[in-house]
């Protein structure tokens, strides 16, 4: 049924200024020292050796590489071939840093001559880094045990270009190694199927299955592990590793075997979770073998585990699977949105999921609502014009209408085993490689060549060629009535509290503790929608419900929060500033100061003293966003 197996064809791809297409990279191997400083970046001091392949005659005597003006070369040299003559040191080449975007620059190496096709060659490149923004330095304060500093890398979309030189391009993939020197009283760990530590402090990492450079992901702290299933295990501060431990026991394993029973093979060995210091300003990434994830999933009753399936299922849909260039983001978001709502289908039954995907699809009509349907971002398949910065297009679009396009494909197939045997074979074909949705969907009419016969690409309104390049609402909107079970009594709860006398008889007929996270989230986004509530109201549905009131669980702590403020209930005020010194993710902090901000003169003045306190303990986008919307000086960068 599945075509031959065949290289697919390199895309071009307008954020990277490399040589992709003409050369292909093989490995990549890094020796790194990194070291702190007393305050501010510290320094990473890289070799880097690039065994590269050349693609076709006529790639000329210039290579390019991706990097960052905060990145120094200090020499470029060409190893001689394994065994051959030669200095052994290599032959040093002229190397030139030249402009390219506000995000990366571009490191052009003069070669000694034109190569041939399939001449492979290996690069060594001496260089410093450390301030570009990939590789972001926190101070103890900005960690969970306030004791020691803490250095990580985030790579996606187009970061990593300042912390090694590469092809910085997802349509690129390469095996690594690296050699890490860190100093005394701190561990390194890295996004890698092998990890071992050496004398003196030194760590040595090997990733033995071909990733793109946005997937290439460091952390140097004062981190611990703990075994958590016979794949996994968690790593964070010591002061939090009980606690993740506990919270994450036994868990990644079930959601691993329902992903492996659905989408085949999990080829990446290990499935460890990394728990960032508080302010790590992102839910999670999804860094192979290691996904980094905020210590907000810690809410002490397992009410937040579920989150972790999505960064699971970007083991086979953006990891294994990738997109070729990220105007095509949402074939690794919509995929996995689908891959995550399928665990969940088969872990949390279906009006769950349904429940959980009616609150995506509510964040893609507030998302619509704010930029216009036919702003040029809402269509599937953006086009990044040269000089634009990648991570300055993400938004709901990809996640949702992406999942919305995906729905569709399968509501052509009109059955769900031989959808998901589809996604098995879809995998099977392109794993390892980066794709464009052309391929994607000519995979899909190959595999089913009755809905080839019917035309199914080209039914009026719903076009795939109208899903990719039309902005707007999703042509197709998968059934979520099975959730409707879970929203009416969330509906009618929140209308008795909204009621000017409480039918205290009716509220308590409710009984809500076995209620899990997305119906209580439901319940109070529909009690915020109908805030500010009749005086008093608040106050008793604070005694009443202390599971919500009092949660440790961050979606519910925002929403309380939100609550809170929108109902002037000064008496809990106290609980907004806690979470907000608690953590620093962008999710939760930025519509707390908004909140604030828009509200009375005690909010506000709660939201300077708040950020006073708090603000050195945020990233420094964070804080910066922060300062926006109290109107204060914004330091420029």
């Amino acid at each position: 049924m599945a075509a031959p197996v065949r290289a697919v064809a390199p895309v071009r791809d307008a954020a990277s200024a490399s040589s992709a297409g003409p050369w292909s990279l093989r490995h990549l191997d890094l020796e790194l020292r990194v070291s702190f400083a007393a305050a501010g970046a510290g320094r990473v001091r890289g070799r880097a050796r690039l065994e590269l392949r050349c693609e076709r005659d006529g790639a000329g005597a210039e290579l390019r590489l991706d990097a960052h003006p905060s990145l120094s070369v200090s020499r470029a040299a060409l190893l001689p071939p394994p065994g051959g003559p030669g200095d052994p040191a290599g032959q040093a080449l002229p190397v030139e840093s030249r402009p390219f975007a506000s995000y990366g620059s571009a490191l052009h190496i003069a070669l000694p001559q034109p190569p041939r096709a399939g001449q492979l060659l290996t690069l060594l490149i001496d260089y410093e880094a450390g301030e570009g923004p990939g590789v972001c330095w926190l101070a103890p304060e900005q960690t969970a045990g306030k004791q020691k500093p803490y250095m990580y890398t985030q790579g996606q979309a187009v970061l990593n270009r300042s912390f090694f030189p590469c092809f910085d391009t997802p349509s690129v993939k390469f095996t690594y190694s690296a050699t890490v020197k860190v100093p005394e009283g701190f561990t390194a760990v890295m996004s890698a199927t092998s990890w071992e530590k050496q004398k003196d402090n030194t760590f040595v990492f090997k990733m033995s299955q071909p990733i793109p450079s946005y997937l290439i992901a460091l952390v140097v702290g004062d981190i611990v592990s703990a075994d958590v299933g016979p794949r996994s295990r968690v790593w964070a501060e010591p002061c939090l590793i009980e606690a993740a431990k506990k919270e994450y026991d036994g868990v990644i394993e079930e959601f691993l075997v329902v992903g492996e029973k659905l989408f085949g093979p999990y080829v990446w060995g290990r499935y460890d979770i990394l728990f960032m210091p508080p302010s790590f300003p992102f839910g999670g990434m999804e860094n192979p073998c290691l996904t980094f994830v905020t210590p907000c999933l810690l809410a002490g009753d397992r009410s937040l585990v579920d989150v972790i399936i999505h960064e699971i299922s970007h083991s086979w849909f953006g990891n294994l699977v990738t997109n070729a260039s990220w105007g095509e983001f949402w074939l690794n978001e919509g995929f996995t949105m689908y891959a995550q709502r399928r665990i969940s289908t088969e872990v949390y039954g279906l009006p769950y999921t349904c429940l959980e995907a009616a609150t995506g699809r509510a964040l893609l009509r507030q998302h619509m609502d704010a930029t216009g349907e036919d702003h040029p971002l809402n269509k599937l398949r953006v086009v990044i014009e040269p000089g634009i910065n990648p991570d300055d297009t993400y938004n709901e679009t990809p996640y949702e209408k992406g999942y919305c396009f995906v729905s569709y494909l399968a509501h052509l197939v009109g059955d769900q085993s031989k959808f998901d045997a589809f996604l098995q074979a879809y995998v099977n074909r392109f794993k390892f490689q980066s794709i464009t949705a052309d391929d994607t969907l000519a995979f899909f009419l190959e595999y089913f060549p009755e809905l080839k016969k019917k035309g199914v690409d080209s039914i009026p309104g719903f076009e795939f060629d109208r899903w990719l390049n039309t902005p707007g609402w999703p042509p197709y909107l998968p059934d979520l009535s099975p959730g409707q079970q879970l929203m009416k009594p969330a509906e009618e709860l929140a209308e008795l509290w909204a009621a000017d006398g409480l039918n205290m008889e009716a509220i308590e007929a409710v009984d809500i503790m076995g209620w899990r996270t997305y119906q209580l989230v439901y319940f109070l986004d529909q009690v915020l929608q109908k805030s500010p509530l009749p005086e008093g109201n608040v106050e008793r549905l604070s005694k009443m419900y202390p599971k919500i009131s009092k949660a440790q669980n961050a979606e519910l702590r925002l929403r309380w929060c939100q609550i809170v403020l929108k109902n002037n209930l000064e008496a809990e005020y106290s609980k907004v500033k806690d979470f907000l010194h608690s953590q620093g993710k962008q999710k939760y902090t930025l519509p707390l100061y908004r909140a604030m901000w828009g509200g009375s003169e005690a909010t506000r003045a709660l939201a300077m003293e708040t950020f006073s306190a708090t603000a050195p303990q945020l990233h420094v986008n964070v804080q910066n966003y922060v300062k926006k919307i109290l109107g204060l000086q914004v330091a420029e960068a």
